[in-house]
């Protein structure tokens, strides 16, 4: 059974890491479906309390990490209701090629992992 996952990113500069993780949440052997994500527009109301509950219904949060992660308010949020939570979730860097950047409040213990599709499914199956 596929788990779900909540993605976390940098809205401002990485949606499109989001959409290229979307598009391999498709494939075949996929252990993993998106249930929910980041947002950049403000939600109604307590925003904060509205992503927590996001997050609470997700079995597993990914957090896409890129250049700019490190001043990514948002996405620290996100990592921290996802430990308040005690949600597992993983690091995935989103570039190759570029230096990419922990959320600001990740643990030191919190490995950055390289996203590759055998690395990616592994993960989601708890090999971290």
């Amino acid at each position: 059974m596929n788990k779900s996952a909540f993605i976390s990113f940098d809205y401002e500069n990485d949606e499109f890491l989001r959409t290229a993780l979307a598009g391999q949440a498709k494939n075949v052997d996929s252990p993993f479906n998106i249930v929910d994500r980041s947002v950049k527009a403000h939600l109604l109301g307590d925003w904060k309390s509205k992503v927590k509950g996001r997050i609470s219904r997700a079995d597993i949060v990914i957090v896409i990490c890129g250049e700019h992660t490190d001043t990514a308010t948002g996405v620290a949020i996100e990592l921290q209701f996802a430990k308040d939570l005690k949600k597992p979730y993983f690091l995935l860097a989103g570039y190759k090629d570029k230096t990419c950047k922990k959320p600001s409040n990740a643990d030191a213990s919190d490995k950055l992992y390289k996203w590759t599709w055998d690395n990616l499914k592994a993960l989601v199956n708890g090999a971290r």
